[in-house]
């Protein structure tokens, strides 16, 4: 860190009466935001420091999708950048409907600081590694998602801050950040100009019908490493959700599809599909019921469209950002993009990954 930018956190920490507190620097992600845990006597908070203009900008909600080209990948993707202030928007917003966001205690959005409720360090991924009720915490997880889309999603979180739509340009970018990361990765070469033209024809034609249903607030990263098990509370705020500055609005299925094909860890079949049913279930309980076939297909096209993604993203990781240990995951995305791929609404992607990434170049570890 530099010295001006301490000189401004010890400013900011000043101004919220945090200045005298110790400081516990947090292990970083993939991301450009830094975590450090206050403690001052029995209380404590995190303060998140995200400098601001080190990732490129979002653009306005009414954007079109080449003035977003031009801003570059966070404004056709719709993330929040280096803009901390959508987090702000998002987790008052996510209080407001009784779940566990972090209250925040004081914030400088135009300098990039915010200082949080510290919810603990429970995360869903270290109380299951621990033997941890599976079904119990997918189920309560399960339960925020139905509390969650209860409501369809807002038009805005705050003054100032729109709920983006998670629209065509930024789904069909994620998508092509296979062909245009993983491909070269491994098979040693570029994907044609063709291939990248059949791949997003492909996908238009697979997302546009489900782009067209009714749309909810999308946190975007809604898996193990970004939940937080606070038994001590009640119903759906037991769950404490973290990382959600890119939340949009979207399809019902997304996040669904984040937390039962989690990248990170192996998630069984039959507790995805307990998962599933008892979404489904409290859907119908608070009067909101789905279809269950419809639900399946959506769900197939995003889980697709997803782990799509994260593939491209891993390479991406890999390749530009020197961070080799997203390549370990790389088998069990694929996995789930295989299983996804079966669904007959994809049978013509499917048949486009099975030419264009032979399975052999997709379990095989990038040198």
């Amino acid at each position: 860190m530099s010295a001006d930018r301490t000189l401004a956190m010890n400013a900011f920490l000043t101004r919220a009466g945090w200045a005298d507190a110790e400081r516990v620097p947090l292990p970083g992600d993939a991301s450009t935001r830094r975590y450090m845990r206050l403690k001052r006597g029995g209380d404590t908070a995190l303060l998140m420091d995200q400098p601001q203009g080190e990732e490129s900008p979002d653009a306005p909600a009414n954007a079109t999708p080449a003035e977003r080209q031009a801003l570059g990948y966070n404004a056709i993707a719709r993330l929040a950048g280096s803009d901390c202030g959508r987090f702000i928007a998002a987790a008052n917003y996510l209080r407001t409907l009784g779940l566990s966001s972090p209250e925040i205690y004081a914030e400088d959005a135009a300098k990039g600081f915010v200082l949080i409720e510290d919810l603990g360090d429970d995360l869903y991924a270290d109380v299951l590694a621990a033997s941890g009720d599976e079904t119990a915490l997918y189920r309560a997880a399960a339960d925020v998602l139905a509390k969650l889309h209860a409501r369809g999603a807002p038009s805005d979180l705050s003054p100032g801050k729109p709920l983006y739509a998670y629209d065509e340009t930024a789904l069909i970018a994620e998508a092509e950040l296979l062909p245009q990361w993983f491909i070269p990765l491994a098979l040693g070469r570029d994907a044609s100009a063709d291939e990248l033209a059949e791949h997003r024809a492909l996908w238009r034609d697979a997302i546009r019908v489900q782009i067209a249903d009714r749309r909810v607030f999308v946190h975007r990263d809604y898996h193990a490493q970004n939940l937080i098990w606070l038994p001590g509370r009640n119903g759906a705020a037991r769950v404490g959700l973290i990382d959600f500055q890119d939340a949009v609005a979207g399809p019902m299925a997304y996040d669904l599809i984040s937390l039962v094909e989690d990248a990170r860890r192996d998630v069984d079949p039959a507790l995805a599909e307990l998962t599933t049913a008892r979404y489904l279930e409290a859907m119908a309980e608070q009067g909101t019921p789905l279809h269950p076939e419809c639900f399946s297909q959506q769900k197939a096209v995003f889980a697709a469209q997803r782990n799509a993604k994260i593939v491209g993203i891993f390479a991406r990781l890999f390749k530009r950002d020197g961070k080799p240990r997203y390549l370990d995951y790389l088998p069990r995305v694929w996995g789930y993009l295989d299983r996804d791929l079966e669904h007959p609404a994809l049978e013509p992607l499917k048949a486009w990954y099975d030419r264009a990434v032979p399975h052999d170049a997709r379990s095989r570890r990038p040198a």
